[in-house]
C-alpha cells in the first residue's frame, strides 16, 4: 500500500472519529436540555428548596425558550422561587413583570396577592418608615376590588387588618413623638387623622385623649399670645 494511500485512510479514520465523538457529545459541548427537562428540573430542585439552582433552571428557560409552552411556567416559578429566597424586592419586580406581560392569566389573582405579600414582609417597625406597609395594602385592596371572590381575597383581608394597624400604631406614635417635642398642632393633626382613618383598631381611646390635650396646651399658647 503507498505511502499516499496511508496517509488517506488514516485521515478518512481521523475523520469518522472525530464526527463521531460530537455526534454522542464525547469531547465537544453537551447538548442544551430541551425546555420540558429545564422545567422539570426547575420544578424539582424547587421541591427540594434548592431555590436558587431553580431560579437559574427558569431562566435558561425564559432565555432560550421564550416561546415555549413552559415559558409562561418558568416566569412565575421564577418569581415563586426568589419570593422564598425571602429576595422579596427581585421577587416584587417578577411578579409586576409577570401581570405586565400576561394580564389575563389566570394566575393573576395569585400574582396580585404575591405583590402585596413582597411589601407586606418587608413592613417596618411602627417607629420606621411605612412604605412597604402602604405598598401592601394597595395591592391587597386592588385585588379585593377586582377578584372580590378569589380564594386569595379572602386571605388578604386578614393582611389588610394588620395593614391598617401598623399604620394606626405608627400615626399614634409620631403624633406622640410631635407632643412630647412640643408640636402641640403638628400633633393634634395627626391623632385626628387617626380617630378618622382607623377608629376601631385599639388607638382610638388614647388619640382622644392626647387631642384634648393637644387643644389645652394650643389654647395655653394662643392665651400667652
Amino acid at each position: 500500500m503507498s505511502y499516499i494511500l496511508k496517509r488517506l485512510i488514516f485521515i478518512l479514520v481521523l475523520i469518522f472519529l472525530l464526527s463521531g465523538c460530537s455526534l454522542f457529545g464525547i469531547g465537544g459541548k453537551k447538548p442544551e436540555k430541551s425546555p420540558e427537562e429545564l422545567m422539570n428540573q426547575g420544578m424539582s430542585m424547587f421541591r427540594d428548596r434548592n431555590y436558587r439552582d431553580a431560579v437559574e433552571a427558569f431562566q435558561k428557560i425564559k432565555d432560550r425558550y421564550p416561546y415555549s409552552k413552559f415559558a409562561i411556567q418558568a416566569e412565575l416559578k421564577m418569581a415563586d422561587a426568589l419570593f422564598k429566597r425571602k429576595e422579596f424586592e427581585e421577587a416584587l419586580e417578577a411578579y409586576i413583570e409577570f401581570e405586565k406581560l400576561h394580564p389575563k392569566n389566570e394566575s393573576i389573582p395569585y400574582v396580585i396577592y404575591q405583590q402585596g405579600m413582597c411589601n407586606f414582609l418587608r413592613m417596618g417597625t411602627i417607629d420606621r418608615d411605612q412604605t412597604s406597609t402602604k405598598n401592601a395594602l394597595e395591592e391587597f385592596e386592588r385585588l379585593r376590588k377586582e377578584f372580590p371572590t378569589n380564594q386569595f381575597s379572602l386571605q388578604a383581608q386578614r393582611n389588610i387588618r394588620k395593614c391598617h394597624s401598623n399604620l394606626a400604631e405608627y400615626e399614634f406614635y409620631v403624633g406622640y413623638f410631635y407632643f412630647k417635642s412640643g408640636n402641640y398642632l403638628a400633633a393634634l393633626r395627626r391623632f385626628e387623622y387617626l380617630i378618622t382613618h382607623y377608629p376601631d383598631l385599639g388607638q382610638y381611646g388614647k388619640a382622644l385623649t392626647y387631642i384634648a390635650r393637644c387643644r389645652e396646651r394650643l389654647a395655653e399658647e394662643k392665651s400667652l399670645l
